[in-house]
């Protein structure tokens, strides 16, 4: 028994061109450069063909969205919506949750130097 003969799927296929019932208008190609820099990144040609860049465009936004929507299921028991509802739905992929709880505490790190920068601007500027 095939499942894709059951019936139209609640998911729209990988590389189809018909957004899902669920899905919103959203401006296509905001992430094309990113993705193009993060391709050569990964050894692709420097200019990759713009239908791969859309397709790949597509995937990402489609994972996010699942992702959130995940989320979001899994937080709406407390009403708020917290970075560890995304590191609970990490935990089973390693690499990713490794990655995540880095820049994490890099962005917290940030934080503290810009807080720490912005203390020592305003002592000098009382000083004067």
């Amino acid at each position: 028994m095939n499942s894709s003969s059951a019936g139209p799927s609640s998911k729209p296929r990988v590389g189809s061109s018909q957004p899902s019932d669920s899905s919103f208008k959203r401006k296509r190609g905001v992430f094309q450069k990113d993705l193009q820099h993060m391709m050569y990144g990964f050894g692709d040609d420097a200019n990759p063909l713009p239908e791969t860049v859309a397709l790949l465009e597509d995937i990402v936004v489609e994972y996010v969205t699942d992702l959130v929507h995940k989320a979001q299921e899994t937080a709406s028991k407390r009403g708020k919506l917290l970075t560890e509802d995304f590191l609970f739905l990490m935990r089973k992929d390693l690499p990713k949750l490794n990655r995540c709880t880095e820049l994490l505490s890099m962005n917290e790190e940030l934080k503290q130097a810009r807080k720490a920068f912005d203390v020592d601007e305003e002592k000098l500027a009382t000083m004067e």
